[in-house]
């Protein structure tokens, strides 16, 4: 199946096991907080744009996954992403030009006070991230619901 720019929108394929098979494997090999959305969970097996495709090739609008600033598949995030992955990938362990312009860059946006910028690659790590800083700062493990 191809999208109006000729690119292919879903893979058609023969799942090799059914989603009560999956969804078995999952809760014996993932970690119970790694939650399951739907009571008939959705096999999804490929992205386009904003779309979602499951196994029968049923198309779903995905408005939770993370994608909605640029979608799935994206022509441009693909190809810069392929580009950097033909040069480099790796992390912030060691040092590069890009990351340090980046940052710079990212900091010049921020108020005076704000000076740092940490990278993380999810919504859920940069949530992680500020309640480990949170502790470090305040010394304390619990959170005030007020």
């Amino acid at each position: 199946m191809r999208n109006a720019s000729g690119q292919r929108a879903a893979q058609t394929l023969r799942p090799r096991r059914t989603p009560a098979e999956l969804l078995t494997a999952r809760q014996k090999h993932l970690g119970p907080s790694l939650s399951v959305s739907y009571e008939s969970p959705l096999h999804i097996v490929s992205g386009s744009r904003q779309n979602l495709f499951d196994a029968g090739g049923r198309r779903y609008l995905d408005c939770v996954n993370n994608v909605a600033h640029v979608g799935h598949s994206h022509p441009q995030v693909v190809r810069a992403g392929t580009e950097q992955m033909a040069i480099l990938n790796t992390n912030t362990r060691y040092l590069h030009e890009h990351l340090i312009e980046y940052s710079e860059r990212l900091s010049a946006t921020l108020p005076d006070p704000l000076r740092v910028v940490y990278l993380v690659n999810s919504g859920s790590e940069a949530n992680e991230l500020a309640l480990r800083l949170a502790r470090a700062h305040t010394n304390r493990t619990e959170i005030d619901r007020d």
